[in-house]
């Protein structure tokens, strides 16, 4: 039978079969309603150079100092709602014990984790468990002032209640929370502007990157830039002076290029000066320490334009990267040999560098919940001409791997023993490589064709790119070039990479949507339309045998259980599913090369948005019995220094014993320079 369901479960709560071993350290940290708290080591750490030590640090700070401008990115109100939160949890004078305050204190952790009061996956705004009278008491006998203006923000469930929508019919810049424009800016005056200051020209700047669109007194659309002196000055001023301090440890003169570069970016906000350090990063591929810092992915924007701070910093793991070198190597293979038309491939492969990465701050966007691949820069320009960098995050992969390891899920949601077998052995191997092959050469292939931009596909356009990769990389994740490369042992362990992205594309990812909603989040969709499509495009060649279905049955095979019927994922034919996502990979390109906007809404809407309600309430009930949370999120290492007499660092030590709610409270304290009206 065929059965056009959905799911995506992060890969990491699933992944067992990591080879790695730590002793003694302590992942799991807390959980809180659908959300789990984790540490992440960060080995090699010791070994590193004094200097390189030091470097680390300054950028760490430079990264942390960030914090206050994604809160105001993700809406206007979410600093002063923090600040009050915060205050009346170090002030509150009462018993503790009760369950009003335990509600409080679950929000103001959720308020935390998402940056804001609204879900960092599903953008829909949580609302307080406790009431608006308990709070505004509360307040008032802690002795703790706010702007009245958050309480209907707060309580009011039809106050912003997405922080970005993508629905089809709506103005998205109006009917989203997030403060990437101004009060009273529509999705058509946004569109206006950016028309009428579109650069077409070969080195395009991406105007709008680092700006908010706002009205002056006149009602007149008004860019304000990101910049020391404009909007997030106070902040960035913080951030410059780190990196003006990272500079005394650069460890050679184009690392150097790159943070004066990026120095130059945020004291001026010149969007030449972005395309030039996006340039002189590419090109940094000596030094071991490296970071990202700044107006980043746009993903938040719903008209995709203006990007999100976020920070990272890492160094390379020389061991690790041997495997990502290897399928940078063979990128224009993987190139010439994809199932797209031909018109639609580059015919020179520029520059793909991959590595490797121990993370070692989080921070912005990339903070409490990251990603595990990255690849940058987005202006296909660059690309182009310079070629790109891709990061697989090994750690944070084996701290999810880590803290995973036994919680029931493979045998609560996978068929049966033979699955959960080849995919214990060979499930965290295919997730690292898949991880791999999106980032180094999925978001780096194909090309657009003259005169498609960028934001041609609009709303849609990180669900498809999000797709087109993640496609690229299904498809070779069978390809016996894999085998033949060494980076999988044999020709049957794809198949382990196989089942997880379709049961979590088919299935499981549901537990992250609440009953009646739609999937919003752009990674979820593209996830969601990948499986729908496959399991609506099943054209078996033998007729009794279906490539793949979703099988309701007894318990799992080979599994005791209590006799109720669950659904399944069961694939009949991997060569036959492998085939499909070839099919799809082919069609995804041609949209994303022509800019083919009705056929990407179209393919959205079909595959992507909606969700079967029996089937999801199945899934929140099984998930519910093993206790876990569906998403995943980290607390920091903290770095101290050690000076001699003249302040010089002389070491720096990395701490890993400060718990969630504390490191949040420091955070606030000493890195928060914004007002709390931008």
């Amino acid at each position: 039978m065929k059965k056009s369901l959905t799911i995506i479960l992060a890969a990491a709560c699933v992944l067992c079969g990591c080879q790695k071993k730590q002793q003694a350290f302590q992942y799991n940290v807390e959980k809180f309603y659908d959300l789990e708290i984790l540490r992440y080591d960060v080995p090699e750490f010791d070994s590193l150079s004094l200097q390189q030590k030091q470097l680390v640090y300054c950028l760490s700070e430079a990264a942390l100092w960030g914090r206050d401008i994604l809160f105001d990115q993700n809406g206007r109100y979410n600093l002063r709602i923090r600040r009050a939160l915060e205050a009346l949890y170090l002030n509150y004078p009462f018993d503790k014990s009760n369950e009003d305050y335990a509600a409080f204190e679950r929000y103001l952790k959720r308020v935390w984790f998402s940056n804001g009061i609204h879900h960092h996956y599903s953008e829909d705004k949580f609302l307080p468990e406790f009431s608006q009278e308990w709070f505004v008491a509360a307040c008032e006998k802690a002795g703790v002032t706010y702007d009245e203006a958050i309480l209907p923000v707060m309580f009011d469930p039809a106050v912003m209640p997405k922080r970005m929508t993508a629905q089809d019919g709506v103005d998205l810049v109006a009917g989203s929370a997030g403060n990437y424009y101004g009060k009273g800016v529509t999705q058509a005056e946004a569109e206006a502007w950016y028309a009428a200051h579109k650069d077409n020209s070969a080195e395009p700047l991406w105007i709008g990157l680092n700006s908010q669109l706002a009205k002056d007194a006149d009602g007149k659309i008004v860019e304000r830039v990101y910049k020391v002196g404009g909007l997030y000055g106070e902040a960035l001023e913080k951030v410059v002076y780190w990196l003006k301090e990272a500079l005394n440890y650069a460890e050679n003169d184009r690392q150097r290029e790159v943070i004066e570069k990026m120095i130059a970016f945020n004291e001026t906000g010149d969007l030449k000066l972005f395309n030039e350090y996006c340039i002189a990063w590419v090109q940094d591929l000596d030094s071991r320490v490296d970071y990202v810092n700044g107006f980043t992915e746009t993903y938040s924007d719903p008209l995709g334009i203006t990007g999100t701070w976020e920070s990272m910093v890492n160094f390379k793991d020389l061991a690790a990267t041997k495997r990502t070198q290897l399928i940078s190597d063979n990128a224009q293979w993987f190139e010439d040999h994809s199932t797209t038309d031909p018109k639609y491939k580059k015919e020179e492969v520029k520059g793909v560098s991959a590595k490797v990465i121990t993370a070692a701050i989080l921070a912005g966007d990339c903070y409490p919940a990251t990603p595990i691949g990255i690849n940058l820069p987005n202006a296909n320009w660059i690309r182009k001409e310079y070629g790109s960098k891709s990061v697989t995050i090994d750690n944070l992969m084996h701290a999810y791997n880590e803290a995973a390891k036994g919680n029931g899920f493979n045998e609560e949601f996978m068929i049966d023993d033979q699955i959960r077998d080849i995919y214990t052995k060979y499930g965290a191997q295919c997730g690292d490589l898949h991880t791999d092959l999106h980032e180094c050469v999925g978001h780096g292939s194909g090309k657009l064709m003259p005169g498609v931009t960028k934001d041609a596909l609009k709303e849609h356009a990180s669900t498809i790119e999000e797709a087109r990769a993640d496609l690229f990389g299904l498809y070779y994740l069978a390809d016996p070039k894999l085998v033949e490369l060494g980076l999988l042992p044999n020709k049957d362990a794809y198949k382990a990479g196989y089942y997880q992205q379709m049961m979590n594309g088919a299935m499981t990812q549901l537990v992250r949507i609440e009953p009646g909603k739609d999937v919003e989040e752009a990674h979820m969709r593209n996830r969601q339309l990948i499986a729908n499509w496959v399991l609506a495009h099943v054209t078996p060649e033998k007729p009794e045998v279906e490539i793949i279905e979703v099988a309701k049955q007894v318990g799992n095979i080979n599994h005791d259980g209590p006799c109720e019927r669950k659904h399944y994922l069961r694939v009949n034919d991997y060569e036959g599913l492998r085939r499909l996502y070839g099919e799809l990979l082919a069609e995804i390109q041609r949209i994303t090369s022509e800019g083919d906007y009705l056929a990407a809404k179209q393919m959205v809407e079909t595959y992507a948005v909606k969700v079967n309600p029996d089937l999801h309430q199945e899934v929140l009930e099984r998930y519910a019995k093993l206790n876990l949370a569906p998403y995943k999120g980290f607390v920091n290492p903290v770095y101290k220094v050690e000076r001699n007499a003249e302040g010089e660092i002389t070491n720096v030590k990395l701490d890993f014993t400060e718990g969630y709610a504390e490191q949040h409270l420091r955070y606030s304290r000493n890195y928060s320079p914004l007002p709390d009206v931008n």
